[in-house]
């Protein structure tokens, strides 16, 4: 048991309590959170919290209670408000996260019956939703609070999307009880030491303080750990093994105690961040401000740091000796003067000052091996002494600081005469760094702009970061080194600091249902998703909370770790010599065809005689256990020989002319006369990065061998089962209809579950055939990140032809994507040519698609499927020609929109612009633009180091596939005899409510409400070879085969009912029989073709139309930016389901924010994925959401991904407005994502001069931007 003692190991595969979700296995998420209760017996009370339970070792939970999900209410019997809340409000898509946030607002409520909105939004902190965009979960939650804290910030949502009626009321009273057992347990003081022994672990944890100290005696190499938030994702993601831990978490007696002394306060070490932030409020709050300077900095640190969960585990203690410089509180502390209490069994206490001696290496403390940290001592702020702390991350909260700061000046009492000063940051070194010459030099120094000027200087000379260090952006941390001091510098001359209070003010001007609709149709009404209830509860099935089937083992990949290299050898001996494993998979152990063709292009499901990227598939793991597999899979050797060439990154592919085929074109108009016409020539690039879909739930299948014809049943997380079933029945040389695939729902995709489960269902199909035995296959988040890849980057390079009015004549763009080492989904590069002209009559316009062929893993389809990127190239040249014109972007975008009422694409697809025009101009009045244009020049000139910038685009977005056979649907309706209905249909339900739509649908035409009507899963034995749920197209074509489906039912029960009117549905139907319950299977789809020979077609069945205004505030000296607002206008006829297309709405535009601003992926010189987790790869969190969303219409999920865009050119108008103060040139290159790393070092000035970028080809970066 020790070999997986995990929390949520437990949870999921032995006490089969799946509402408890595996994420992402590092606390990085909150899918996995679950309260924990334990009695405090210094107060005499009882503790509840939030805890992350992929860390939480389950041998430390002795004595404490653990409540899920599953604990707090059930459709069985009743929900919990908290349950019910989430799911009326529409929180809840593909409610793989919600049991999570369930968890921690029913933590909060517990311990705060009426909270604030504040309370609400750090309780969420700490859990990601890659569906929503947050807002109808917090729309749900808000309920809680005082109705003059709450309903005042949301005064338009609760009436029209949901309503309060008939809601459970909160009753504390009826909350479940502390356990009595665990209350005697927790009164009586603990004897004896706890040892819990596995067969590769054992975990000790000793009750008092002689016997820790003894432990460390005896095994001083042993890690002490109380919230494992530090040595639990080591061991968890990084494979790092400790045989023995010892938890001091028992030593509350001791270790619990704050205590306020004269000179400050002292804090037990194993105090948890929470209980620290508390006591620091506390004292902020009880004490004179002059005296507590200091906490409220450690405050401002705290508020930043980590998630509340992790806060509620990790301590004050092991964060300090965690050592490493990325956590903030070091800095903090260190410039505070703290003093650690240290002590071992030889020799006695010691007091060690926190400062940077204390830290010998990156994770080594000056610390002796058999020292344990006793408390850590804060001292008050003096009078005449400020303190401030620091730090830019990727992400404002629960993300790694970049670089951090911890600032301390002391001036002699009534002058401004620098009496002592103390800087210290963290992330510019393997350790804490303190600028000690810096401090020297400007004690004795008056605070003024002489002295910021040399303590400039000297932080430049004294920080040094090599251009090659760990972790990049070298440039970027020494230049935020002394922004930070500036920042302080201008700080004690003001003594203020100012802090974001997130308020979000949301309204939508919903469509109205007629009054002549029944109040019996459901269509048009926010009706709730159907499997909300089941998904907060934590009752919704996905594939992994299937139960074991008898027997049944588990596949593990094993991957290449070279780039480019020929395969010598596969040496699994050695894994099969290990306990469990029962066998070895690669290309010989297919037992039909291992390669394939896919769009003329050769995939292989194991790499046979080459590799051409790390995390290619070279073998699998068979075993009895996952943790076996895993373990195996690590020992099997492969022996490569590196080939030539290797590269990565698009330029190179440009270079080496790696491209695959087809190579597309798009041409109107005569492109090179129009160039010999125009006033002006502009000629730039923009590079856009990739993205990781980050869908909660992560990739898998269970593979169950019938044993009787060789059939085969796949329970498997795909959107495109009929293409799972095709590749599996190639790999097997078995028929399809031998396959069964099985879909219930996915805990998110994105277009990430389309292609690649297709190979990972194989791998495990061929695995159940070979050993006769159930196999199930569950990636890691890591792996998952590194083997299925994410969204293509691209490079758009263009020459433009246009006059001094802005008018564009002639456009030339080439794009070119990273495709990666095979084809795969890169024909996502039709869409971004089919989408270049966006909503822009450009007469002359050439566009050219280039597939580059890397050494990397394959990039995929990814919501927009090349949208986001054709668009944004367009929209880019567009910005760049009002710049050099000397126009307003707005002018210059209206000048050349398509204005005619019957247009014509650049692919010759007639439409026409008036609803796009219509959008323009109310998403322009509606935003208020021209005199928020205003306020915006008025604020940048009075603001020197903050300014905003406001961008409106239009959007033009073709729905469906070009490809006219992905347009169909498939429905399968049965009525049967007592009156119920059943549908079956070939769509994917991930979020999006195509089952709730399809419901909606089938209860109008056939007039039976929506409780009498089933939705069966999605089955490949039900509904064959249907198309892929994607490119927003899904409910489209299935509910049009539901919608005729029921129609054709319906005609032949009407005769009947028109000769007996005032029979009852159920005598309808039970007289008609049999002829009325005939299955009818119905497919239907558009045409849609495109000719790309002769550039035209009609490439899409309609398109949608649109408009987005947003409004952010950078910060110039850190880059950090605060999306404002976002208006946003659309127009695609009537919604069947406001509050779910409102939900796809913003979820579509928060994943567009990552897209445009946060979301960074990074590899290694050699290939490697660097960022494989949510501690590196940040996606948007609560902190992220722009506080004022006004919201107009509806749409599908893809297109609004587009619209977020306008963050990133209204940051690019931010940062010109504080160029030109500078006498810098408004254009600039500015590269997508803008981070605030791009952002910092586009605001060039002083201090960005200090850190110069340094010449290519003289050093080795730590990373490849691809």
């Amino acid at each position: 048991m020790l070999s997986q003692n995990h929390l949520h190991v437990s949870l999921l595969y032995i006490v089969l309590l799946t509402g408890t979700k595996y994420g992402c296995g590092g606390g990085g998420c909150g899918a996995c959170t679950v309260m924990v209760s334990k009695y405090d017996q210094l107060n005499n009370r009882v503790l509840h919290y939030t805890v992350n339970a992929c860390l939480q070792p389950i041998c430390t939970l002795h004595g404490a209670a653990v409540v899920t999900v599953e604990g707090i209410g059930s459709t069985k019997t009743k929900l919990h408000p908290v349950q019910e809340r989430i799911a009326k409000a529409h929180g809840s898509q593909c409610g793989f996260c919600t049991p999570g946030m369930v968890m921690s607002m029913y933590t909060l409520l517990r311990n705060k019956p009426h909270p604030t909105m504040e309370d609400i939004r750090e309780a969420l902190g700490g859990n990601l939703c890659r569906c929503t965009g947050y807002r109808p979960i917090i729309d749900g939650f808000k309920t809680f609070c005082d109705v003059s804290n709450a309903f005042n910030l949301f005064p338009q949502i609760s009436e029209e999307l949901f309503h309060m009626d008939n809601v459970l009321p909160l009753d504390p009273s009826q909350d479940l009880i502390f356990p009595p057992e665990l209350m005697i347990m927790g009164k009586k003081r603990a004897c004896g030491s706890l040892c819990f022994q596995g067969d590769r672990l054992k975990l000790i944890s000793p009750v008092d303080l002689t016997n820790l100290l003894e432990l460390k005696t005896e095994y001083p190499e042993a890690p002490v750990v109380v919230g494992n938030t530090t040595i639990g994702p080591n061991m968890q993601v990084k494979g790092v093994h400790h045989p023995l831990t010892i938890y001091a978490g028992r030593l509350f007696v001791i270790y619990l105690l704050c205590v306020y002394v004269h000179a400050g306060v002292s804090m037990g070490a194993v105090c948890t961040l929470s209980s620290l932030k508390d006591e620091m409020e506390r004292a902020v709050r009880e004490m004179e401000a002059e005296r507590t300077r200091g906490y409220q900095a450690l405050l401002q640190t705290l508020r930043c740091l980590a998630g509340k969960q992790i806060r509620n585990m990790a301590t004050i203690g092991g964060n300090i000796l965690s050592a490493n410089p990325k956590y903030d509180l070091n800095s903090v502390l260190a410039a505070l003067d703290c003093t650690l209490q240290v002590m071992s069994k030889e020799n006695g206490t010691r007091a060690i000052t926190l400062n940077e001696e204390l830290f010998t290496g990156f994770g080594k403390t000056a610390l002796r091996p058999d020292e344990v940290l006793l408390s850590i001592d804060i001292p008050y702020s003096k009078p005449w002494e400020f303190v401030s702390a620091f730090r830019q991350a990727q992400r404002r909260e629960f993300a790694f600081s970049i670089v951090n700061a911890g600032m301390k000046v002391l001036f002699r009492e009534g002058t401004n005469i620098v009496e002592s000063l103390n800087i210290y940051y963290g992330g510019v070194g393997p350790t804490l760094v303190k600028v000690g010459r810096t401090c020297q030099k400007l004690v004795g120094r008056s605070w003024g702009e002489e002295l910021l000027a040399d303590a400039c200087r000297l932080l430049e000379e004294e920080v040094e970061l090599s251009d090659s260090a760990h972790g990049g952006k070298v440039e970027y941390r020494k230049t935020l080194t002394t922004s930070f001091f500036f920042k302080f510098y201008m700080q004690v001359l003001q003594d203020e600091t100012s802090n974001l209070t997130l308020v979000f003010v949301c309204l939508f001007l919903l469509q109205l249902v007629s009054n002549a609709q029944s109040s019996q149709d459901p269509v048009g009404h926010p009706m709730m998703h159907q499997a909300a209830f089941h998904q907060a509860t934590g009752e919704a099935q996905y594939y992994d909370d299937i139960p074991a089937v008898q027997g049944e083992l588990f596949v593990y990949m094993v991957t290449s770790t070279r780039a480019h290299a020929k395969i010598i050898n596969i040496d699994p001996s050695e894994a099969l010599g290990m306990t469990g494993v029962v066998t070895f998979l690669s290309a010989g152990d297919v037992p039909g065809q291992n390669r394939r063709m896919l769009f003329n292009n050769p995939e292989e499901l194991f790499a046979e005689e080459e590799v051409s990227c790390v995390g290619q598939i070279i073998g699998a793991v068979v075993a009895e256990s996952r943790e076996q597999a895993r373990r195996a899979a690590q020992m099997v050797k492969v022996t490569y020989q590196d080939l030539l060439p290797v590269f990565f990154t698009i330029e190179e592919a440009i270079q080496h002319q790696s491209f695959f085929d087809p190579k597309r074109k798009l041409e109107r108009g005569d492109v090179g006369k129009a160039f010999e016409t125009v006033d002006q020539i502009l000629e730039d690039e923009i590079y856009l990065g990739g993205q990781e879909h980050f869908y909660m739930e992560t990739q898998g299948l269970i593979a169950v061998p019938k044993g009787e014809n060789g059939e085969l049943e796949l329970f498997v997380a795909s959107q495109h089962s009929a293409y799972t079933q095709e590749v599996v029945g190639i790999t097997l040389g078995i028929d399809s209809n031998k396959i069964t695939c099985h879909v219930r729902r996915l805990g998110g995709a994105f277009g990430g579950k389309v292609m690649k489960i297709a190979s990972l269902s194989a791998i495990t199909a061929t695995a159940a055939v070979k050993t006769g035995r159930p196999v199930r296959c569950v990636l890691e988040r890591g792996d998952d990140m590194l083997i299925t890849s994410g969204r293509h980057p691209f490079l758009g390079k263009y020459k433009v032809g246009y006059n001094n009015d802005g008018t564009i004549m002639a456009a030339d763009i080439t794009y070119y994507s990273n495709g990666g080492c095979t084809l795969n989904e890169s024909l996502i590069m039709e869409k971004a040519l089919l989408h270049m002209d966006n909503g822009y009559k450009i007469p002359n316009l050439r566009g050219r698609g280039l597939v580059c062929k890397t050494y990397l893993p394959s990039y995929t389809a990814f919501r927009g499927f090349g949208g986001p990127q054709g668009l944004m190239v367009m929209e880019s040249v567009l910005h760049e020609v009002a710049v050099k014109c000397g126009l307003p972007p707005q002018k210059v975008r209206e000048i050349n929109m398509y204005r005619e009422e019957e247009c014509y694409t650049h692919h010759k697809q007639l439409f026409s612009p008036r609803d796009m025009l219509r959008c323009w101009d109310e998403c322009l009045d509606k935003a208020g633009y021209h005199d928020r244009l205003q306020a915006i020049q008025q604020f940048n000139t009075s603001n020197r180091w903050k300014k905003r910038g406001i961008s409106a685009v239009p959007m033009k977005f073709g729905v469906g596939f070009s490809k006219g056979f992905f347009n169909q649907g498939a429905a399968l309706v049965n009525i049967y005899k007592d009156g119920s209905v059943l549908v079956a249909h070939g769509g994917t339900e991930m979020g999006q409510g195509i089952n709730t739509k399809a419901l909606q649908i089938a209860s109008r035409i056939l007039k039976v409400p929506m409780s009498s009507i089933h939705i069966k899963e999605t089955c490949t034995g039900n509904v064959p070879n249907a198309a892929p749920s994607a490119a927003s197209f899904g409910t489209d074509a299935v509910g049009m085969a539901v919608k005729d489906a029921c129609e054709k039912l319906m005609r032949r029960l009407k005769p009947f009912m028109e000769n007996h009117p005032k029979y009852t549905w159920q005598q309808w139907v039970i007289n008609k029989h049999p002829p009325g319950y005939k299955k009818v299977n119905i497919m239907m789809g558009p045409h849609t073709d495109m000719d790309w020979e002769n550039s035209e077609g009609p490439a899409y069945y309609y398109f949608t139309f649109g408009a987005c205004c947003s409004e952010v505030e950078i910060d110039c000296l850190t880059g950090d930016h605060k999306n404002l607002r976002t208006d946003i206008v659309m127009d695609v006829g009537r919604s069947l389901n406001p509050a779910l297309d409102i939900g796809q709405i913003e979820g579509g535009f928060v994943q567009g924010i990552g897209l445009y601003t946060i979301e960074e992926l990074q590899f290694s010189l050699e290939g490697v994925l660097m960022t494989r987790g949510p501690s590196q790869y940040k996606i948007p969190a609560l902190c992220d959401v722009p506080p004022q969303f006004l919201r107009i219409h509806f749409l599908s999920g893809e297109p609004p991904v587009f619209l977020a865009s306008t963050i990133f050119f209204a940051i690019k108008e931010a940062v010109a407005a504080a160029r030109r103060e500078r006498g810098l040139g408004d254009s600039f290159p500015l590269s997508s994502p803008a981070t605030a790393e791009r952002i910092r070092m586009a605001c060039e000035d002083q201090f960005t001069e200090m850190a110069p970028s340094p010449k290519k080809g003289t050093f080795k970066p730590w990373s490849i931007n691809i």
